[in-house]
């Protein structure tokens, strides 16, 4: 696939099934993450890479979270089969590390490069993705289950699987409403 081609044509797909990344895609999404910018080579992420029971795993904790939070019962009820909505489950995390030259801002910058990296070398290679934040990401019972410290962060939940439906590529915005040449 071209480079541009990748660029102009990568969407989100939210119906994704089996099979997920085998070992050898898996390792090209993994040394993807690796290759973005890292000012001061901190290298501030740290990626989960879930698939069968470790997803089980992780619903159990999206399950626990929605009610320790008072997330309701609607969130309660579905936390459970939430990492089931794709064969492997990446939670991308911005591990935080004090730099005099390096602030907060572009470390979580480079780990969500890494996380776009990610689905990128996914949809590369036939496979498909969708990155996933909300309330799961932001919340304080899944990072502590998580084993993350006060100062890291979840980027998001990267699900990746093969696409299920042909989703037509949208026209997302225009240039002229995001460019200019001007002061």
């Amino acid at each position: 696939m071209l480079a541009t081609e990748l660029l102009l044509n990568r969407q989100s797909d939210s119906h994704l099934s089996f099979p997920g990344p085998n070992a050898k895609q898996l390792e090209l999404i993994q040394n993807a993450a690796l290759r973005v910018p890292d000012h001061a080579n901190l290298a501030p992420w740290q990626f989960i890479v879930l698939e069968d029971e470790n997803r089980t795993r992780l619903g159990e904790i999206f399950e626990q979270a929605a009610i320790h939070e008072d997330m309701g019962e609607r969130a309660v009820s579905r936390a459970a089969s939430l990492p089931d909505r794709a064969p492997m489950v990446i939670v991308c995390i911005m591990k935080y590390k004090p730099h005099d030259k390096v602030p907060r801002v572009e470390q979580i910058a480079s780990a969500s490069c890494a996380t776009f990296a990610m689905q990128q070398a996914a949809y590369a290679q036939g496979l498909s993705g969708i990155w996933r934040t909300g309330s799961y990401a932001t919340s304080p019972y899944v990072k502590k289950e998580l084993g993350l410290g006060d100062d890291d962060e979840i980027i998001g939940f990267l699900y990746l699987g093969t696409p299920t439906v042909d989703c037509p590529k949208k026209r997302r915005h225009a240039i002229s409403e995001y460019f200019s040449n001007s002061i």
